[in-house]
């Protein structure tokens, strides 16, 4: 499939060297290869002859950002990552693992050796299964997910040549939950709208509002210095220096100093885990006790605001939510919290809550949708859309778009995201709509198995589901169909549909991701899975559970294409995360390692003894072809010719100068919107007709949702008026007399979810991310107040097991007051699963933290993940 014989690709240095372009999750790299093997990988700068940078004018200054990719630390580790020991290079089978045989000794998985088998039989085993699964139990009995992201680039991302892979073989398919903003989906959409966005606002041009108009930034669960505003590596750095030489104030509340607050906290506030919605409230009883919220804008722009009063001021239960009641529940002081309502309504303030805004872990804790409706009411009271004052994490709203809108070009230059389901044509579960018409992908509707309504489950309950069987839940994915979808119930089996019995598991690990996970090790160890197949480039979590493991190629490997954080689809405005709209032709710069393929490629194979090659291919493109495709297809081939983009390798969209349009201006002003994005009727109209709302009923803010109170009126968990309510597993729980230290797990710093952790790459040996232990291995770090670790003759660097009656994970301690007494810290998303014993049983040295994290979801109705509810001991470990 991949032998294409174009040539005139990158450029050629005076020692032979060749200097391709590549994108990686977190920014555009040049790639240095010699004799065959990639020697260097760098950030892409940009060159003279590029467009110029965009400036902005704000308090007699000028700013212009640095004229390269600014990309992570991890990303630096791209060889290193590509020749791991860990990579799988042949198909490789569990050796006693016999298709033929009704006993598949399932109970074996994760513990059996692998032997090295060929392709062709790699694929006799595929096309048995695949066609016995399907004549012997029909639709449905094959189950797929993917990992929560994927491989950059237009073609081989998960939503795009997998997708479509598995639309015409018809399978049963996980559901992703959104695991960064749980919260915002369950609880922000209901007062503010902006399900499109899965309960992620507007952030058009809030740089430069905030450069011009801010004076004090409060960053609330919210670590912009670590998680990079998702996919724009370090690009918004420079926006926090440049705020803080403005003389910005940074206040940071979070149990943990994290590495935003080092770099720029003027004040640090730790409340409790779990106990933020309490420190909102009374924020908000202090402003309306003294009288310094915005009355005109909740009395024209919201609706239901005294019923919310009569909640915050005890007339509904008799409990004034005043900061000295909340002190009691979070551990801040009350003078602090009264201290910080009045500097925050003296002065024009951003509010950042997760570091896009509705990503952050206190949306992920039990009742977290009540934490992100108070982040929604809170800005709300202080006149959200006036200058300076907005929901901004400091991590979104550049001004590097291009013109104006042009048709249905919310920037004037069009350039498909991830999000556009690239080859897939998936209308359903993508946004495919917006480029099929253009001629990108020609695959008729008619090919695809996998029609709305068909079998499906929720990703958080697939190990039950295969285990135990009937599983109910509520709303289908991300739910940005409509507020009202994430009501509708649905359940598995679906009627007439058979029981999963194969599983084909895509993409990096995520036994790291999700909760409780060593329920997924007794799924793939459960009978009832008759076949499992693994497809990653590592040898890595889940991939010793499977019978079947194929070695796909790293996108340093094989062809593609992509844009710099472009995630389009619903979040068409993710290109102002980063200062320059770079576009690079992801060039193929070595031969796959061994016999790894693109996972284009594999999905080929199979799909040409299924039957399928011609569909799934287009009559036998190759990538190299859908990439072409894709540049001629796009505003791109109006602007650079094909021979001088495969020679540069990359294309940087011009700025021209536009007005200034910052996010619900137009909103707080009473205007028709005049902000890009994605929304109902292409983006144009809000809630309201005249585009003058927002996504709600009444086209305002609701502080009584009137969704919530058309579905469930008397939700104890989630009621029309948002509540704090008491987590069910905390401090002030049973739980707490067995496991006294509350665990948080935030997304890691050092790696994109499990991408780049436990690769054998020097990233494991940054000590803020895994240390060496007395034995030689390489351990995640758990976080410990000296106030805790005292009593439990825990010292700095010892070995610790953190458990609870989930599991036990060895860890190697780092003693600091960077968290709170009471609390333990550590990162999630380890992709090394490392049992010392039984799988499942034993205790992990892999550092995977979420075997400790529960699986019950936010709320009864609210059916998203709440890991950072979680109650654990730490002990010194003994052990060998």
């Amino acid at each position: 499939m991949d032998h294409e014989p174009e040539t005139g690709f990158g450029r050629e240095l005076d020692d032979g060297t060749k200097v391709f372009t590549n994108v990686t999750n977190e920014g555009p790299v040049f790639v240095y290869v010699k004799d065959g093997r990639i020697v260097r990988v760098e950030p892409l700068k940009l060159s003279p002859e590029d467009p110029e940078s965009w400036t902005i004018e704000a308090r007699g200054r000028r700013f212009s950002p640095p004229r390269k990719a600014l990309v992570p630390s991890y990303v630096l580790a791209e060889r290193a990552r590509v020749y791991s020991p860990k990579r799988v290079l042949y198909p490789m089978k569990r050796v006693d693992f016999d298709p033929n045989k009704k006993d598949r000794k399932a109970e074996n998985r994760g513990k059996s050796e692998y032997e090295r088998i060929t392709w062709d039989e790699a694929l006799d085993i595929l096309e048995q299964e695949i066609t016995r699964m399907h004549k012997t139990y029909g639709p449905g009995a094959i189950g797929t997910t993917s990992s929560s992201h994927h491989s950059w680039g237009v073609i081989g991302y998960r939503l795009s040549s997998y997708f479509r892979f598995i639309d015409i073989l018809g399978v049963t398919y996980a559901d992703h939950n959104p695991d960064s903003w749980e919260g915002a989906l369950w609880g922000s959409v209901h007062m503010y709208g902006f399900n499109w966005g899965v309960g992620v606002p507007e952030q058009n041009d809030l740089l430069t509002d905030a450069l011009q108009n801010t004076d004090m930034i409060v960053l609330w669960s919210a670590d912009p210095e670590t998680t990079l505003g998702t996919y724009a590596g370090y690009e918004t750095n420079p926006w926090r220096q440049w705020l803080k030489e403005l003389g910005v104030k940074f206040v940071i509340i979070d149990p943990f100093y994290n590495y935003t607050a080092v770099n720029f906290a003027d004040k640090w506030i730790a409340p409790k885990p779990g106990t933020d919605t309490a420190l909102a409230a009374a924020i908000a009883y202090v402003w309306i006790k003294e009288g310094t919220y915005d009355k005109w804008f909740v009395e024209n722009r919201t609706v239901g605001f005294d019923k919310f009063s009569d909640y915050i001021m005890g007339k509904e239960d008799g409990t004034p939510k005043t900061p000295e009641w909340a002190e009691k529940i979070t551990g801040v002081p009350a003078r602090e919290i009264r201290a910080l309502a009045r500097e925050w309504a003296r002065k024009r303030t951003m509010l950042g809550y997760g570091s896009r805004p509705g990503m952050g872990s206190a949306g992920r804790s039990a009742y977290g949708h009540e934490w992100a409706r108070y982040m929604v009411a809170l800005q709300a009271m202080q006149g959200v859309g006036k200058p300076g004052v907005n929901w901004w994490s400091t991590s979104a709203g550049s001004p590097n778009t291009h013109n104006v809108p042009e048709d249905s070009n919310p920037y004037g230059f069009f350039f498909p995201g991830y999000g556009d389901g690239g080859i897939s044509g998936d209308t359903t579960n993508t946004g495919a709509a917006r480029i099929l018409p253009r001629g990108f992908v020609r695959i008729p509707v008619s090919d695809r198995v996998n029609q709305p309504g068909g079998q499906h489950v929720l990703r958080l309950l697939l190990p039950e589901a295969i285990m135990n069987p009937p599983v109910e839940w509520r709303g289908k994915g991300f739910n940005t169909i409509s507020i009202e979808s994430q009501f509708k119930k649905y359940k598995y089996p679906e009627d007439g549909y058979s029981e999963i019995r194969m599983f084909w598991r895509y993409g990096a690990a995520y036994i790291g991701t999700m909760t409780d996970t060593n329920r997924w090790v007794r799924m793939y160890r459960s009978p009832k899975l008759e076949f499992v197949v693994n497809q990653n480039p590592w040898f890595e979590g889940e991939a010793k559970f499977a019978d079947l493991v194929l070695p796909a190629c790293t996108s340093f490997e094989r062809w593609d294409i992509g844009e710099f954080s472009n995630i389009s689809g619903q979040s068409v405005e993710s290109v102002q995360f980063v200062n320059h709209r770079i576009i690079a032709l992801q060039m193929k710069a070595i031969e796959p390692l061994g016999e790894s393929r693109a996972d284009y490629d594999i999905f080929a194979m199979v799909a040409k003894r299924l039957g399928f090659y011609e569909k799934y291919t287009e009559g036998g493109m190759t990538l190299l072809d859908w990439v072409r495709r894709f540049y001629e297809k796009s505003d791109l081939s109006k602007y650079i010719s094909w021979e001088e983009f495969k020679r540069r390798g990359y294309f940087v969209v011009p700025v021209k100068k536009r007005p200034i349009t910052p996010a619900l201006r137009w909103f707080y002003e009473g205007r028709r919107r005049d902000t890009v994005g994605a929304g109902p009727a292409g983006g144009g109209v809000m809630g309201m007709p005249d585009g003058t709302g927002l996504g709600t009923q009444s086209g305002k803010i609701e502080f009584e949702a009137n969704s919530l109170k058309r579905f469930d009126p008397n939700d104890p968990e989630r009621p029309p008026v948002p509540h704090y309510i008491p987590a069910w597993e905390g401090p002030d729980t049973p739980h707490a007399k067995k496991y006294p230290l509350q665990l948080m797990s935030p997304h890691a710093r050092y790696s994109f979810h499990t991408q780049y952790d436990a690769k054998d790459t020097w990233i494991d040996e940054i000590p803020e991310h895994r240390r060496r232990g007395p034995d030689g291995y390489l351990y995640r770090v758990i976080r410990v107040n000296p106030v805790d670790a005292g009593p439990r003759g825990i010292k700095d660097g010892d070995l610790v097991k953190v458990y609870n009656d989930r599991g036990t994970v060895i860890c190697i301690a780092e003693v600091t007051e960077r968290i709170r007494p009471g609390t333990v810290h550590c990162y999630q998303a380890s992709a090394a699963y490392d049992p010392m014993g039984e799988p499942g049983e034993s205790p992990d040295r892999g550092g995977v933290i979420n075997l400790l994290t529960p699986h019950r979801f936010l709320s009864k109705n609210a059916d998203g993940m709440a890991p950072s509810s979680a109650m654990v001991e730490v002990e010194r470990w003994e052990g060998s």
